[in-house]
């Protein structure tokens, strides 16, 4: 499924014209694992939908080998759920320049939908010289 949306966002990127603004092949939109866990709760109140996100591969982490952190400045929210990390760590340890940001927010109990966000990867946005 992956792979498959992956390609359908490439075709849609590359029939935008090259200057379009905020142009992205989106790779992934995932929820956020182990919130609970870490700095989200403080937070919380201050984050917003489009925010920036840092993500941080973790290949000695002694739970996953594919593991991704995910930060909001500077501060540890979570990672990418172990189910959906591997091509993201894969493009990472090879140097794909691949970012992070907040697409939903969500007041819920299950800190599973609490933040939802995407992974991707953006275009040139360069405009075309005359």
């Amino acid at each position: 499924m992956f792979r498959l949306s992956a390609i359908l966002a490439l075709l849609v990127a590359l029939s935008a014209p090259a200057w379009a603004a905020d142009a992205r092949i989106i790779v992934q939109q995932s929820p956020l694992a182990g919130f609970q866990y870490y700095e989200g709760k403080d937070i919380w109140a201050m984050m917003r939908v489009g925010d920036s996100l840092q993500l941080t591969r973790e290949p000695q982490n002694p739970h996953d080998a594919n593991a991704v952190r995910v930060l909001w400045r500077n501060e540890m929210l979570g990672y990418i759920p172990r189910r959906e990390n591997s091509d993201v760590a894969r493009q990472m340890d090879r140097g794909a320049p691949v970012k992070a940001r907040i697409v939903q927010l969500k007041e819920a109990r299950n800190p599973w939908q609490r933040i939802e966000f995407e992974v991707y990867v953006e275009l040139s946005t360069a405009k075309p010289q005359k």
